[in-house]
């Protein structure tokens, strides 16, 4: 069986988004049981990340840390729609765009302290798609 949804996710410049709640809805409403939720952001500049969801702390950290590794004041020769083009495309290429998640009794099999979160690169908002699809029994 499969079962798949696309969620439209506005994003407020440069930020960690929890979609957690809105992709385990979307298993329970799948009624699969068993099987793998696979997850694509359509996206170039912006990427889709399992990580820390009790402490902000952490994504504060990795936010900051992404900055100074792919800074935005460095010449590059893409930079068609500003200065924070090039360097979102590359902090993309540096994370995910997917990520596979296996369902067991009908949920999402994260760990304890796991969220899933699209991770904005852009300065300005964008409305950013996330392809959800469940394969299972």
């Amino acid at each position: 069986m499969h079962y798949q949804k696309i969620l439209r996710i506005p994003t407020q410049g440069k930020s960690l988004n929890n979609v957690t709640a809105k992709i385990e809805s979307i298993v329970a409403e799948s009624g699969i049981e068993t099987g793998i939720c696979h997850l694509f952001l359509r996206h170039t500049s912006a990427s889709l990340v399992i990580q820390e969801n009790a402490d902000p702390d952490v994504l504060k950290d990795l936010e900051n840390f992404l900055a100074k590794l792919v800074p935005e004041d460095a010449y590059y020769i893409h930079s068609a729609e500003g200065p924070d083009d090039m360097p979102a495309h590359i902090r993309t290429v540096l994370t995910h765009t997917s990520e596979q998640i296996p369902i067991a009794k009908g949920e999402l099999l994260l760990g304890t302290w796991q969220g899933v979160y699209i991770w904005e690169h852009r300065r300005r908002s964008h409305n950013r798609e996330l392809v959800v699809h469940i394969t299972g029994m």
